[in-house]
């Protein structure tokens, strides 16, 4: 009579148990390809998840106006007027002009550490809005030896006590002109490390009132960027087409086009990782292969006596694809939480994010499960098409 669903889930839970090395050696083959996915794509996630977090600190209404020098002979520049005429075009609710490239020198305790310097105005901290201030103030319109710091330069990497605090002076140590110059700064704010913004806190950095920076620097009234905000959201796309046409040599990008450009990079790399880890899973799916083929040749007296009972080529069929089928489940749930585990362990020791998930869990099982019942279709199929007659005459 015909073999019913259950007595093919117990005579291949049976085989599994009874050929226990076989079983492992396929489910080895699985679990690896499995954590390698598990792992590399929830490290991959984390870091996307991270790098949007502080992309989104960014503004949706913010742009950044920069000199575009492509294809130029002559280099162009950025300048107060350049403000002026930004400041004025519709949907603009403020601006504000900022350089930067500047490495300063400070010691502290007998050691020296080091910081990048940035120039702003005051209405730089209200443009980019996500900054968290530990304590102290933002800069004001009246500063002039003010610094609003990041938390790394008043405590460094590796240095048990902060080095300042609010009100205290930073001597700065800088190059101009192949010259070393000293310039003071008094402490009136401190920025926490994980303050979103575009661009990441975890070194020191300063961020003093822009004439400050133009009397370290001589920039000769030159501005490197000018960041804006829009009113709404929706102007963001109309306004940087209005500065593109009105001064015609800067070019532009908004948090949309680095969402962009940031899906763009995370595909490939998602495309590459996982490129990496399905070659474990196809190593594995061609060890299933082999072993199911010598399966079929061990068990052909045995698939012999099952079709003499009345097991149809339909039901010899369903025992080894269940019995592939099992594989690819274990191994898929024992390889996604392997991966899962491993992609842990690297972001906590590391700087590295993780995002691990559920949907991901189930995505890793149900290819495991493909992979195994694809396998090991052939296999089955050979073995559904054993004649009894010959099969039982086997030795």
């Amino acid at each position: 009579m015909p073999v019913n669903l259950r007595d093919v889930v117990g005579i291949s839970l049976g085989t599994v148990g009874d050929k226990k090395l076989r079983f492992a050696l396929n489910l080895v083959g699985i679990l690896i390809g499995c954590a390698a996915v598990g792992g590399l794509i929830s490290i991959t996630a984390g870091m996307k998840a991270d790098i949007t977090d502080q992309i989104m600190g960014f503004g949706p209404t913010v742009i950044n106006v920069f000199p575009d020098n492509s294809g130029r002979s002559n280099p162009v520049e950025l300048g107060w007027r350049d403000l002026i005429i930004i400041e004025a075009i519709p949907g603009v609710e403020a601006a504000t002009p900022m350089n930067f490239g500047g490495t300063c020198a400070y010691k502290a305790r007998g050691r020296y550490y080091y910081t990048s310097v940035t120039g702003v105005s005051d209405a730089y901290f209200r443009i980019s809005g996500a900054w968290e201030l530990l304590e102290g103030r933002y800069l004001t319109r009246n500063d002039k030896a003010a610094a609003v710091v990041t938390e790394t330069l008043v405590k460094p990497w590796g240095v048990d006590e902060p080095l300042y605090e609010i009100g205290d002076r930073v001597r700065l140590v800088y190059r101009r002109g192949g010259e070393e110059h000293e310039i003071t700064f008094r402490i009136v704010g401190i920025l926490s490390e994980s303050s979103s913004g575009f661009g990441s806190q975890s070194s020191a950095s300063m961020y003093i009132p822009l004439s400050a920076y133009e009397q370290m620097y001589e920039t000769g009234g030159a501005i490197h960027l000018i960041k804006l905000c829009t009113s709404e959201m929706g102007q963001v796309s109309e306004v940087a087409d209005r500065i593109k046409d009105k001064l015609g040599y800067v070019g532009v990008f908004t948090m949309d086009m680095i969402m962009e450009n940031l899906d763009s990079v995370m595909n490939t790399l998602n495309a590459v990782l996982g490129g990496i880890a399905g070659l474990s899973l196809i190593v594995a799916g061609v060890g299933i292969i082999n072993t199911m083929t010598v399966s079929v040749m061990e068990r052909t007296k045995e698939i012999g006596t099952l079709k003499a009972i009345g097991a149809k080529s339909r039901d010899i069929l369903g025992l080894f694809m269940a019995e592939a089928l099992i594989t690819g489940v274990v191994g898929g749930v024992i390889g996604a939480l392997f991966g899962f585990t491993i992609s842990y362990v690297v972001s906590r020791f590391t700087a590295v994010p993780s995002a691990s998930s559920p949907s991901l869990g189930a995505l890793i099982v149900g290819f495991a499960m493909v992979t195994c019942v694809v396998s090991g279709l052939h296999p089955a199929w050979r073995a559904s098409k054993l004649n009894p007659v010959e099969a039982l005459r086997h030795e």
